[in-house]
């Protein structure tokens, strides 16, 4: 997944990179002894340097790995987000649509309704006085019932 770029011997120096190594804590250590063996020496010196240099390489590559896919993750997220904003925007403009078309169909209707009521008069008005009380009269027997 990751890709090295080739550098000179010198720049793959970690040792001038990090300075002198940490000392050994007694665990196991990359660099050939502890301190209950002191084996390791100087012969194994150079080779426990290129050793310790690869597990640093091996740490950053599966550190390099995570991020690439938490950046993979938030990518999908944000194409995911984008697609729903898309969405819900065609949605909230077709919605916008359709409530322009019934403000439309009400306009036309309140106009006919108030041609109507012109032409008969005031008894129009005494039907709707007549159904609200009888409406209000279900509701209130609906609501003691309950």
């Amino acid at each position: 997944m990751s890709q090295r770029i080739r550098a000179a011997p010198s720049l793959r120096d970690r040792s001038a990179l990090l300075g002198n190594t940490p000392p050994a804590s007694g665990r196991s250590s990359p660099f050939g002894g502890s301190i209950y063996h002191p084996g390791g020496g100087q012969q194994h010196h150079h080779q426990n340097e290129h050793r310790y240099a690869d597990d640093l390489e091996g740490q950053n590559d599966e550190a390099l790995d995570g991020l690439s896919a938490k950046v993979k993750l938030l990518k999908d997220i944000t194409i995911g987000i984008g697609n729903e904003v898309r969405e819900s925007t065609i949605q909230l403009s077709q919605m916008n649509d359709i409530y322009a078309e019934t403000g439309g169909i009400l306009q036309g209707t309140m106009r006919r309704m108030n041609n109507m009521a012109s032409r008969q008069g005031c008894r129009w008005l005494w039907y709707i006085v007549f159904l609200v009380i009888v409406f209000w009269f279900f509701m209130v027997v609906w609501w003691f019932r309950r």
